[in-house]
Parts: C-alpha cells; sequence; structure tokens
C-alpha cells in the first residue's frame, strides 16, 4: 500500500475501480483485515474534523474591554486616581464595569441559544471487515475500509465506488448541486470538477436512493469537509464596520480631549499661573468631559437589536455584526435551500384525468413518511427529491398513499433505473392487476400506445424550467412473478399525464429581493448548480439578469485575483462553483470597497460566510455554516435578512443620535468649565458634583431611550453608502463643535454678566449653570431624534421611553433644587421666577441653534439631489 502522500495525490475519480482496490491494498468483496486497523490509523489518521475552539467565558468577558471607547475610560480611571480624584474614578470604572457585565450576559445568552441548535449525535457506519458485515461510528472508518451505502445513509467518509445499484447522493451540502448525483463506477476525465465526480462519494453526502459499496480513499482532514475546516480557519476574521467606526471614534474623541487640554493649559501659562498645577488642572477638566456613558449606550442600543431580530427568528452570535447589515451593499446568495425551498413540488400537472394521475404518482415511487401516524404537514419523509415530490403531489387536493390503501394492494416493485428511467409498479386493485408507470417522459412515451401531443406538452412544460415526470398505466391479465417480467410488460401503456416538478422559491422571496435592489442592496447568486437552472431561479425571484452575466467555476480559475476585482461588477451569477470560487467572489468585492453579507447553508458556503463582512446562516443549514456565521435565519426566512438590513440601520442612526447628544454635552461641560477656571481665572460656573449627576443621572437615561427609536420612514429606499460613512458625520460635528461652542460661549457670557458684573449669589448662578446642562437635555433630546428633518416635522411621541426620560430629566432637576438633603449634596439653592426666565431663554436658543444647523444641511441636501 502506498504511503500518505503517495495516496493523497491520486485523483482516485481519474482510476479505475480495480485500480482504487490495488492503491488501497482492500478488497471490493472482504475489505481490509481487522488487525490492520490500527496501524492504518495510525499511519493515515483519524476519520474526524478538527473541533472549533471551545467556547470560553473568560475570553467573552475579555472581549467586551475590546474597544478604543474602553480604552480611553479607563486611562482616564487611572488618571484620576494618581490624581486623588477617587470619586470620578470610581465612577468612570463602574462605566466600565456595568458595560462589560452587561454585553457579556447578552452575547452567553445568544451562545446558550445557538449551543442547542448544535447536534451532538454520532454517524454510524455500515463497513466489511475480513469479508463481514460491522456497523462503526463513523469517525472509526479508516483508509481502505468497504462502506456499504442504501437510502437514508449519510457518506461518512470520501470513497471511490467499487458497485452502484441506482445510487443516487445529494451532495448539496458540499457541491450547491440542488439534484442528486447518479453515481457511477467508470472512470472520468481528471478534470472534471468536483459537482461532476459521479465515480465518487463525499462526506456529509446523503443517500436518497439505491445502494452501492465504495472503499474509504481520504479521511478526516484530508477529506474534502476537511479541506473546507482548514480553509475556514485560515480565513482572518475582518473587524466589523461598526468596529472600524467606533474605533475612529475613539481616535476622535482621544485626539479632540489632547487638543482642548493643550488649549486650557495654553490659557493658564499666558495668565502666568503655576505650570504643573495648570496642567493638573487641564487633565482634571478634560477628563470629567469624557462620556463615560457612551459605552453602555452602544452596548444597549446593539443588545436592543438582538432582542428585535430575536424575536423575528434571527439570532445575531455577535453584538457588533448587527449594526453591519445596515450598511451592506452586497448579497451573495447560495441557491439551494436559500432562494428555494430545497423541495420538489409539482408545479404543473397536464391530464384529462387529474385524480388518477395523482393515484399514479402517489402510489408508484419508493418515498415513505417516517412517522404516517402524524398530519401530513408533519410528516419526515424519506426518498430522492423526485420520488418526495411525487408522494406529494397530490398534497392540495388533500390526496396521499393512504387516501387509496383500502382500494389497492403493491405486489411487485421495479425500482428506478438509470437506463430505462423509469419505475413501476404492479398493483392489485378490486381483483383486477394494473401496472402503474412513472419517469423520463421520452422514456414512458416510447412504451405508450398514445403517444399524440404528450411530446408536445413535455417540452412545453420543460421550456418553462420544470423538471417533467409522465404518468402511465395499463391493466395485465397475467400478472408477472417479478420485477425483471414487469418491465417486460410495461408496454403499451395508457399516458395520462405529465406533470412538471421544480424547487420552488422560498415564500416571500420575490418581495425581499425588491426590498433588498430597491435600498441599494445587489443580489449575487453563488451556486453549485447549472447555468441553466440558475438563471432560471434568479429570473424568477426577479433578479434582473441574463446569461452574459453568468460566470462558471471553470472560468473562474482562469483569471487572476487582480481581474477577478476589475470585472467582479460584470458578473451576478456564478455557476458550479466551490469554495474557494465563493471565498474569492466575496475577497474581490470588499476589494472593490463593498460591505459584503455571504447567505448559505451548506458545508461549501462556511469559508465564504466567514470571509464576507456578515455571514448568515440558514437555520436548518449544517453545523460547521452555523459556527462561521454572524447571524442565523431560525426559520429559514429570507424575510429576515431585509428585516436585519432594515434593523442594522435604525441601529446606526440611534448611535449617531446618541453619540452626537453625548458628545455635544460632554464637550460643552469643557468648555464652560475649562475656559472659566483655566483661561479667565473665574470660580467654577459649575461643581464637580453637578457634573457628574448631570452625566450620570440627566444624560445616561435619554440616550439610552435612543435605543428604542423606531426606523425612521424611507430607511430602506436610502442607499447604503448613507450607513457605510463614519458614525459621526460632518453635520454632526458641526452641531457639536460649531454649534455647542456658541452655545456654550453664551452661557459663559451669561455667567460674566451675572456673577463677574451683577454680582449675583455665587451658589444661585451656578444652580442657573446647572440648570442649563440639566434641563437642556430634557428638551434638546427631540431635535436629535431625527437628524433629517426638523422638530416640528418629528413625531415626538413615538418613543415612550424617550418621552419618560425627558420627564424624568426634568423631574430629577427639580428634586435637586426644592429637595432639602439633595440641594446639601449636589450644593444648589430654589430658582425664583427671574431664573426661570433666564433657563427657558437660553434653552430656546439652544434649541433654536440646533434646528437651524439642521435646516441648512436639509436644504443642502434637497438641492444635490435635485
Amino acid at each position: 500500500m502506498k504511503n500518505k502522500k503517495q495516496l493523497n495525490n491520486i485523483l482516485w475519480h481519474n482510476i479505475s475501480s480495480n485500480e482504487a482496490e490495488r492503491f488501497l491494498n482492500s478488497d471490493r468483496r472482504k475489505g481490509i483485515k481487522e488487525k490492520e486497523v490500527i496501524s492504518r490509523r495510525e499511519l493515515y489518521g483519524e476519520n474526524k474534523i478538527s473541533k472549533s475552539k471551545k467556547f470560553s467565558l473568560l475570553k467573552l468577558f475579555l472581549n467586551q474591554f475590546n474597544s478604543p471607547l474602553i480604552y480611553i475610560l479607563v486611562i482616564a480611571t487611572i488618571v484620576t486616581f494618581v490624581m486623588k480624584e477617587y470619586l470620578d474614578s470610581l465612577v468612570i470604572f463602574i462605566s466600565v464595569f456595568v458595560n462589560a457585565i452587561f454585553g457579556f450576559f447578552e452575547e452567553m445568552k445568544v451562545s446558550k441559544v445557538f449551543n442547542k441548535l448544535s447536534s451532538v449525535l454520532k454517524t454510524t457506519a455500515t463497513t466489511i471487515r475480513d469479508g463481514k458485515k460491522k456497523e462503526i461510528f463513523q469517525e472509526d472508518l479508516v483508509m481502505g475500509d468497504l462502506v456499504l451505502l442504501k437510502a437514508g445513509d449519510k457518506v461518512p467518509a470520501d470513497g471511490r465506488l467499487v458497485y452502484s445499484e441506482n445510487l443516487q447522493i445529494s451532495e448539496a451540502v458540499l457541491t450547491g448541486e440542488s439534484k442528486a448525483s447518479q453515481k457511477k463506477i467508470r472512470k472520468i476525465s481528471k478534470n472534471t470538477q468536483l459537482a461532476d465526480r459521479d465515480n465518487m462519494v463525499y462526506m456529509g453526502g446523503l443517500v436518497e436512493s439505491g445502494k452501492g459499496f465504495f472503499l474509504v480513499t481520504s479521511v478526516g482532514k484530508t477529506s474534502e469537509v476537511g479541506n473546507i475546516a482548514d480553509m475556514l480557519r485560515e480565513v482572518k476574521e475582518l473587524k466589523s464596520p461598526l468596529q472600524k467606526k467606533i474605533a475612529k471614534l475613539g481616535k476622535f474623541i482621544g485626539l479632540t480631549i489632547l487638543v482642548l487640554v493643550g488649549i486650557l493649559f495654553l490659557g493658564g501659562i499666558l495668565r502666568g499661573d503655576n505650570h504643573l498645577k495648570t496642567f493638573e488642572a487641564a487633565i482634571a477638566i478634560a477628563v470629567g468631559g469624557i462620556p463615560e456613558s457612551l459605552p453602555i449606550v452602544v452596548t444597549v442600543i446593539l443588545a436592543v437589536g438582538m432582542e428585535r431580530l430575536l424575536r423575528k427568528k434571527g439570532l445575531v452570535r455577535k453584538m457588533n455584526a448587527v449594526e453591519t447589515l445596515g450598511s451592506a451593499s452586497i448579497i451573495c446568495l447560495d441557491k439551494t435551500k436559500t432562494l428555494t425551498q430545497g423541495r420538489m413540488k409539482v408545479e404543473k400537472l397536464e391530464s384529462d384525468d387529474k385524480k388518477m394521475a395523482i393515484k399514479i404518482g402517489v402510489i408508484c415511487n419508493e418515498a415513505y413518511a417516517e412517522n404516517p401516524m402524524e398530519k401530513p404537514k408533519n410528516w419526515s419523509i424519506k426518498g430522492s427529491p423526485t420520488d418526495k415530490a411525487l408522494f406529494l403531489m397530490g398534497e392540495n387536493k388533500n390526496l396521499f398513499k393512504n387516501s387509496f390503501k383500502d382500494e389497492y394492494r403493491e405486489i411487485i416493485k421495479y425500482s428506478f433505473d438509470f437506463h430505462y428511467k423509469i419505475q413501476a409498479s404492479l398493483i392489485k386493485e378490486n381483483e383486477k392487476f394494473f401496472i402503474y408507470v412513472t419517469g423520463a417522459p421520452e422514456k414512458v412515451i416510447e412504451r405508450s400506445k398514445n403517444k399524440d401531443s404528450w411530446h408536445k406538452k413535455s417540452e412545453k412544460l420543460a421550456g418553462e424550467g420544470l423538471r417533467v415526470i409522465a404518468l402511465a398505466y395499463r391493466e395485465i391479465k397475467n400478472p408477472p412473478k417479478n420485477s425483471k417480467d414487469l418491465l417486460k410488460e410495461c408496454e403499451k401503456l395508457k399516458l395520462i399525464g405529465v406533470a412538471g416538478f421544480k424547487d420552488p422559491l422560498r415564500d416571500g422571496i420575490r418581495n425581499a429581493i425588491e426590498k433588498s435592489r430597491r435600498s441599494g442592496i445587489e443580489p449575487i447568486i453563488i451556486t453549485g448548480d447549472q447555468s441553466k437552472t440558475a438563471l432560471f431561479i434568479a429570473q424568477e425571484a426577479g433578479i434582473q439578469v441574463d446569461a452574459n452575466q453568468v460566470l462558471k467555476g471553470c472560468d473562474l480559475d482562469r483569471m487572476s485575483d487582480s481581474q477577478l476585482r476589475k470585472t467582479v461588477h460584470n458578473f451576478k451569477i456564478y455557476v458550479r462553483a466551490e469554495p474557494r470560487h465563493k471565498i474569492r467572489i466575496v475577497t474581490a468585492w470588499q476589494k472593490n470597497d463593498r460591505v459584503v453579507a455571504m447567505v448559505g447553508d451548506g458545508v461549501n458556503d462556511a469559508p465564504a460566510i466567514k470571509q464576507a463582512d456578515i455571514g448568515i446562516a440558514v437555520g436548518s443549514g449544517t453545523e460547521i455554516a452555523k459556527q462561521a456565521s454572524d447571524l442565523i435565519l431560525l426559520n429559514d426566512s429570507f424575510d429576515i435578512i431585509v428585516e436585519a438590513v432594515a434593523e442594522g440601520r435604525t441601529i446606526l442612526n440611534n448611535l449617531r443620535k446618541s453619540i452626537a447628544y453625548v458628545l455635544s454635552d460632554s464637550f460643552a461641560s469643557i468648555i464652560v468649565v475649562g475656559m472659566a477656571k483655566v483661561v479667565f481665572g473665574w470660580p467654577l460656573p459649575i461643581l464637580p458634583a453637578q457634573i457628574l449627576w448631570n452625566n450620570l443621572i440627566e444624560d445616561t437615561f435619554p440616550t439610552i431611550a435612543y435605543a428604542f427609536e423606531p426606523p425612521e420612514k424611507g430607511i430602506m429606499k436610502k442607499k447604503p453608502g448613507d450607513f457605510k460613512n463614519e458614525l459621526l458625520t460632518k453635520e454632526m460635528k458641526v452641531l457639536i463643535f460649531l454649534v455647542g461652542a456658541i452655545e456654550q460661549f453664551i452661557i459663559l457670557f451669561i455667567f460674566w454678566i451675572l456673577f463677574i458684573k451683577m454680582n449675583w449669589d455665587l451658589d444661585y448662578v451656578r444652580t442657573l449653570m446647572f440648570g442649563f446642562f440639566a434641563l437642556d437635555t430634557g428638551f434638546i433630546i427631540y431635535s436629535f431624534k431625527d437628524l433629517d428633518k426638523n422638530i416640528w416635522q418629528i413625531d415626538l411621541l413615538n418613543n415612550r421611553w424617550l418621552n419618560v426620560a425627558s420627564v424624568f430629566v426634568i423631574l430629577a432637576f427639580l428634586a435637586t433644587i426644592y429637595v432639602p438633603f439633595l440641594q446639601l449634596l449636589i450644593k444648589t439653592v430654589p430658582i425664583d421666577f427671574k431664573g426661570w426666565m433666564i433657563l427657558t431663554g437660553v434653552i430656546v436658543l439652544n434649541i433654536f441653534l440646533v434646528e437651524i444647523t439642521k435646516y441648512i444641511f436639509i436644504v443642502k441636501r434637497r438641492n444635490n439631489k435635485s
């Protein structure tokens, strides 16, 4: 027997079954010797695929700290502790810790749901060793083992067929080919693609009919599934668009703080203050303005989005991924079980006696229900796709095999034969004998006495992209004794109908595709199917495509990565695609600066699912696909993807609202306190306890309430580019810095007038300053509800949590100035009518400035569109 390297280099499909037997030192009748099993396993390896790394609670918890925003807060915690600002240090630390705990439990909950989806059942295999049949676990197979396959079996390893009797195997999970492969044992060309290697079987395939024997040629890591698993590990997990945006935001906040510290320090130096004390004061004031609540707000908004999608049967496995779909501009789709239902169904029936045609179809097939006592909708049906379709062809009329059980008895069965392309049943009915036949139209028509018009009817159905089955029968007086004689009697049939079957589109797929298209998301089909099938399904799904936009996997192999990157825009369908092709296609779009989503269900989809910016697996798909994904469609509905896109866009909008508000408020306190204390040498306009109260009580609840903002009207009409940009748009920066700076200098001016010039009581003026920051929150949050509309165009009451937060802010401020113990804690005094008038005027002015700025940008956008 050859060594491991030599065996791995053999093109098994390109050699005869006799050569395979010789190279593997095995026997097609007796198999290998039992005493060789251990040595073969040691030499060629175990039949195991490497498992993914074990889930770690510690790693999950530590991942919650992996964010630039958290880095800034950790640095702020250390700085304030060193400067003996222990209260500030504790508050910032608690903020970081609460955020980590919240994110940890949210993602752990998702992990538990996912683990429930995971299958832990072991697969068995029937092997022959020393001439004796033996059932063993799949993982105990070794190279050269002779394995028996029969209908319903899962292929336990890769192998070369040495015997095939009407063997049909579905290899969709590996190749993406929807039609079952009809297996043969003859040698085929060395250049034959994986999906067309009909003399081979591959781990994970499902036997739909017939029987066969194969010799194991690859186990575990060296199998095709093992190669895909290795490919999966080699795919580097990219940062999500949100992670990139938050990283940029973190750098921006850090740089802004450094600039403000520099300005404050320079102002103090110009006044002639002590350098060290000025520097310490500048640091303390800048750190005090850091938005401690921002990481919590981001986490809550993402968690709320995850919960919304989970209620719609979309399981988001990674919190950061929930926003990514909102930015997606390309969605790559596998065809089978993604666009289609993955099961054949009767689409049209041409017959003058439809009840008789249905009766022949439901009786003359080899499919069966494992649980026939349950309702038909709950049946688990086994058999080939065509047989299952025949078995259910009467479901619309509530006609099933058991509907006729009192009328007939099946005596002899002739199983479907690839050469004759028919199957037949000898039926005894009311003391008469009938032969029921189903099969390929051209073969059944040949055997029929009424051939007229059936060719045209059959071709008409085939032209509509349907798989056509003919249905016929004849009465017979002398019944045959065996299946061979039954085949001989399949002549002079009465052809009663032709049925057109297809793998139907999933419910709502056309509508979902159309919604995606209108929102600027381009669908791309990547499948293992043939060109004609893929093109027909794509057009039926509403994808505008022609034959010139279809590329075969073999043609893709001739293109370099650079060529593919330049021409990837020209193709909408990729056929006969293998896992390596799918990764290249996804990568090519990513290199064209597009955010890519990949949807699939099979082992062959897993590497591309992982490579994509957001990987999506259908819930009924393979374990390896779900492990690689970011989002799992629990009920396999494509509609969830459209919902997820809308949810992703809503999340990004809500993040922008929260960030714009939080940063404008945080930097405002730096400007007011910093300029007054360090630059002008005035007393603090607002005390640390008041800033802390404002940051934790007045700011946190309104910003969290933004998580519950409903989707804005027309959000799915916007293009993906609107959501791909940074978290801080140009408009937001103007609102935060230019408008914010003007507002704060107005407040500083009022402090100068009231305290410095008019000599009002310092505690009273400080209470007014505190009121400017606190009460402003209760009203300005409505201006940030929608940055594309002015406040008078917005539905102000559609977010009850924001309304509750607004009322809470106002009541909390009233409590601080009128409740005695809070007056002492926050150092406030009651405000009279004059003070309330000043507060009202400043708040109205602030809202006016924000709305004027928004109006200027709205008009500008409107003019750009026109």
